[in-house]
Order: C-alpha cells, then sequence, then structure tokens
C-alpha cells in the first residue's frame, strides 16, 4: 500500500493547569520511518484507568500541552525504514508500554518512555516506532483482542509470575473486574493456582465464576473480606494478591495473606498513602512488590503463556474510533467486566 501522509488522530488538549480536553483532527501527518523504525496501521485500541487520569490532569505528563493518548493498541506494520530486522510489511504487532524498557532492570528514563505519558500515544490510524517497541501478535487473537495486552495483561503477569512466582495450587485473591484482575483470574486459572475473586456486583461474580474462580465474594455484603479469604482457602490464607484497591484494601490483604505470601501492589483506586504495615509483613514473612506493567521479555513470555494455554482476553465492549469519549465515559463508569476496546 502506499502510505497516506494525513490521518485521523485523536489528541488531549490541555484546557487547565491540570485538565484536558479529547479532540479529534483529520489532518494529523503521518511521520514516515526513518532507521529501524516501523509504521503500524492500528487497527485496535483498549482504555485504562491510567488514561482516565491522564485526561484529568492526575498522571504525569510533564508540560505537555497535547498529547496523543491510549498506551495501548495493535495492528499490522505498512512501512518499514532502513535496517529493520524484526518486522516486516503484513506482520501483526502490538506496541509495548515502555517503548525503552526493553529487558532486566527498568533504566532510568523509563517513565519518559510510556506511550500516551511520556511518548504520543495509539490512539491514532498510524504509528510509528522503533522496531524494539513491539512485541508479535499472538497466533489465534483478533487485533481487538491483542490490543488488550500491553498494559493490564504484562502488569497481571508480572505480579503473578514475574515477580510472585506463582505456582499450581498456590491460592490467588483477585480485586473487582477490571482488566488487570480479569487477566490475572486467567492466567492463575491457567497455571493450576485457586483463585478467590471479590467485586460489588453478585452479576460480575457469576461471570467470573465461569472463567474457573473458585470462590467469590461480595464486598459490599462482606465489608470486612479477609477472614472470609482465609476461610475459602481452608484457613491457610492466599500466596498472591493483585493489589489494586491501594489504601482502601491493603490492611485487609494483609490480613488475608498466607505465611510466605506475596502483594503485588499496582493500584490506588481506594487512594495512596497510609502507613506500611512493616510488624504484619515481618510477622508472616510476606512481601510486597511495586508493580508498573513490564519489560518486552515480559510481554514475549506471557503472549507464549497465552498462546499455550488458549487464553482468550476478555472483551466488555467495543467502540467505533468516533466513539472514543464514549470509552472513557463507560471506563469512569467502573460498569465493566474485562477490557474496554475501541476499534479503528
Amino acid at each position: 500500500m502506499t502510505l497516506p501522509t494525513r490521518q485521523r488522530q485523536y489528541a488531549l488538549v490541555r484546557h487547565s493547569p491540570q485538565g484536558f480536553a479529547l479532540t479529534c483532527r483529520d489532518d494529523a501527518p503521518v511521520q514516515l520511518p526513518g532507521p529501524g523504525e516501523v509504521v503500524l496501521a492500528v487497527k485496535a485500541t483498549s482504555i485504562n484507568r491510567r488514561d482516565v487520569m491522564v485526561r484529568k490532569g492526575f498522571y504525569p505528563v510533564g508540560d505537555k500541552d497535547a498529547l496523543v493518548p491510549l498506551s495501548d493498541g495493535a495492528g499490522e506494520i505498512v512501512a518499514t525504514g532502513p535496517g529493520v530486522t524484526r518486522f516486516k510489511v503484513g506482520d501483526r504487532a502490538i506496541a509495548i508500554f515502555f517503548q525503552g524498557w526493553l529487558d532486566g532492570r527498568p533504566p532510568a528514563n523509563t517513565m519518559a518512555s510510556a506511550l500516551g505519558g511520556g511518548l504520543d500515544g495509539m490512539l491514532a490510524q498510524y504509528v510509528t516506532l522503533s522496531e524494539q517497541g513491539l512485541v508479535s501478535t499472538p497466533d489465534g487473537l483478533s487485533h481487538e483482542e491483542a490490543a488488550t495486552l500491553p498494559c493490564a495483561a504484562v502488569t497481571a503477569w508480572n505480579g503473578l509470575v514475574t515477580r510472585g512466582r506463582m505456582q499450581a495450587e498456590d491460592q490467588v485473591l483477585l480485586q473487582g473486574s477490571g482488566g488487570v484482575s480479569i487477566f490475572g483470574l486467567q492466567f492463575a486459572v491457567a497455571a493450576g493456582a485457586r483463585t478467590v475473586i471479590t467485586s460489588s456486583s453478585d452479576d460480575k461474580l457469576a461471570r467470573a465464576k465461569t472463567l474457573g474462580a473458585n470462590a467469590t465474594l461480595n464486598y459490599t455484603k462482606t465489608p470486612e473480606w479477609a477472614q472470609a479469604v482465609v476461610a475459602a482457602t481452608g484457613g491457610l490464607g492466599v500466596h498472591h494478591v493483585l493489589e489494586v484497591g491501594g489504601s482502601g484494601t491493603l490492611k485487609q490483604s494483609l490480613a488475608a495473606l498466607a505465611p510466605g505470601g506475596h502483594i503485588a501492589l499496582i493500584g490506588g483506586l481506594g487512594g495512596f498513602g497510609g502507613e506500611i504495615p512493616a510488624v504484619g509483613l515481618i510477622g508472616r514473612g510476606a512481601s510486597v512488590s511495586g508493580i508498573f506493567v513490564g519489560a518486552r521479555t515480559h510481554f514475549e513470555a506471557m503472549n507464549a503463556f497465552i498462546t499455550r494455554h488458549a487464553i482468550r482476553p476478555v472483551i466488555d465492549r467495543v467502540f467505533d474510533f468516533a466513539d472514543a469519549d464514549a470509552a472513557y465515559t463507560h471506563m469512569e463508569s467502573g460498569r465493566h467486566f474485562g477490557k474496554i476496546v475501541i476499534r479503528h
């Protein structure tokens, strides 16, 4: 195909010291690929809570006055620059969250390389990226399914597998029914672990059961749920927690831990702050890891697991490109189960 020179592209444009307005333009330039770069025709993107925080000005993006949003996107390579060896035209690929974190420990400039934050993101028809900043789409996944993976799935994978070293028969606690928790549920079930999931919705808990959840808890009916989690595990407690609630749930997550358990601290839906419960951690021989997505090698290891176990991402709803603003609204509502996707 002939690469167009113009495209439709969304941008967050600063309208106050804190917040941004979502706008769409039809004549944004398409950047030609330089040495080592490829052009990805974006077929689908997905939205994360972090994207809502960026739009509201609650997430650091420097002093930018405009930013192409969203970290997650998948599509097809339509042009390559000189020296590209990892991809060819026609390959299906997914952008990685941190363009500068390929392997090992995160480098000093990791945050500056985040798509939809430090760098322009994926809510466009075409993006031009380093060939190093993409992974191949797992066989059998649609573009929409592939677009759900870069942030939520890699975060869940690192919390449970890379840092948590989850094993078969381990007990795993998932909080809520957003993207990270549902991916965590799917990974745990595929690995042969046993799972407890919480939600405020009985309907969502019933859906989690169909995905393999062993026990479910409605936290509005059981606000002090730690002991119920311990009871659900036969008195042992859980070996892993994907902690998305922050200060609102951390104390109970700790109380639900088995000896030697691990809390993957991912989000703060209930707020941040509070004291680190050092005595509780020491007494249980427990550990807490801060998890912020991961490296390209983590993504590739996760994709191999997804292919091996034939895991299909759970998509709550697909919005058209023209309805991107409605996707943000749906994310803010908290009604979703799994991932919210925008089809390009």
